[in-house]
């Protein structure tokens, strides 16, 4: 079992902070920056923030669905998902950019043994990168 990962970055005109409290804010913003790809969205707890529990269900491709039990901690600069199903991470890390911030979204999980694992490692990334893109386009939409 490897480590498996993709990310993806997008320049926002918002400032840091007020990014960073976008990608935080579970409650209004998230359901409106996600891509076709999630269904079944909802908050269990909180919304905002630090605390938050939020659960989805990704499809990646027609065979491949995850369903996401999501708990949320933030700091100065990132908010980190993790999935209590599996050994998924989604880390959002928002950084100063000129008069606006980089957002960069990171999604690892430990991927399975042997020759499917490496197609795994080959193609999920592609595949999720796709999805990221679409997520990030959106949260700058919704920042601009």
């Amino acid at each position: 079992m490897g480590q498996v990962s993709a990310s993806s970055s997008i320049a926002v005109s918002a400032d840091p902070q007020r990014a960073l409290e976008a990608m935080a804010d579970y409650e209004t913003v998230r359901p409106r920056i996600l891509s076709s790809h999630y269904s079944d969205y909802k908050v269990i707890e909180g919304g905002k923030g630090a605390g938050t529990v939020a659960e989805w269900t990704l499809k990646a491709t027609e065979k491949r669905t995850r369903h996401v039990h999501a708990v949320v901690t933030v700091s100065d600069s990132m908010v980190t998902e993790r999935d209590s199903n599996s050994t998924m991470v989604n880390t959002w890390t928002v950084t100063p950019d000129g008069s606006g911030s980089q957002i960069t979204v990171r999604t690892s999980w430990k991927g399975a043994g042997g020759v499917a694992g490496i197609f795994e490692g080959i193609f999920a990334p592609l595949g999720l990168k796709k999805i990221q893109a679409e997520v990030l386009d959106n949260l700058k939409r919704e920042l601009a």
